[in-house]
């Protein structure tokens, strides 16, 4: 009798057990979902992914509109094209200093297919990464994600405390090259132009 009631206690245990893992499991597919496996070799902070067939894509990533009350925007917005993320804060020196080289650059390749994405983080005042955006003439959109929470999309392992960071998305929204530094037009242009012209692999 007894061993049959410590038997029932470890099945009710194991169910109890596999029953939590499955939901943890579940609730980190849709947190995460991509295959991106982020890879700094030697500290570098320009990391290039190659060949296309080789790289990762990232989990989902949205959020609610920066500049656009009640709506959201995200990656999926963007299928088929380049997509350009871009970390900022109004708090952030170097984010002021290359506002102006990434609001070239998205000028100069919107009409080839891509799409810059800002995420705005650390912002717990909406008003002043408002004001950012107005103040340097930024023409695309940006995730307000004051608290970090969509950049788990970016994976496990990810340097989100680095900011400014730039990330290219390919047409296939897998990670073609990651910037973790302030941008110069110059440095970023090449890259996206590069990717905007792949062939779909």
């Amino acid at each position: 009798m007894i061993s049959r009631r410590i038997a029932a206690a470890f099945a009710a245990a194991a169910s109890a057990m596999l029953l939590l893992s499955s939901c943890a499991t579940g609730d980190d597919a849709v947190a995460q979902g991509g295959t991106f496996d982020f890879v700094s070799p030697g500290g570098q902070t320009k990391i290039f992914y190659d060949p296309p067939s080789d790289r990762g894509t990232i989990g989902k990533l949205s959020g609610p509109d920066l500049m656009n009350e009640g709506q959201k925007v995200g990656v999926d917005d963007f299928e088929g094209k380049v997509v350009v993320l871009n970390v900022w804060g109004q708090w952030c020196g170097p984010c002021r200093a290359e506002a102006d080289d990434l609001e070239q650059v998205y000028e100069q390749t919107k009409d080839s297919g891509v799409q810059f994405l800002g995420i705005n983080v650390r912002d717990d005042t909406k008003n002043k990464a408002q004001d950012f955006v107005v103040d340097n003439k930024v023409s695309y959109p940006s995730i307000y994600d004051p608290s970090m929470r969509s950049l788990i999309a970016l994976g496990d392992g990810y340097p989100t405390s680095v900011i400014p960071t730039t990330i290219v998305l390919d047409r296939q929204h897998r990670v073609a090259a990651v910037f973790l530094q302030e941008l110069l037009a110059e440095d970023l242009l090449p890259v996206v132009q590069r990717v905007a012209q792949e062939d779909a692999q």
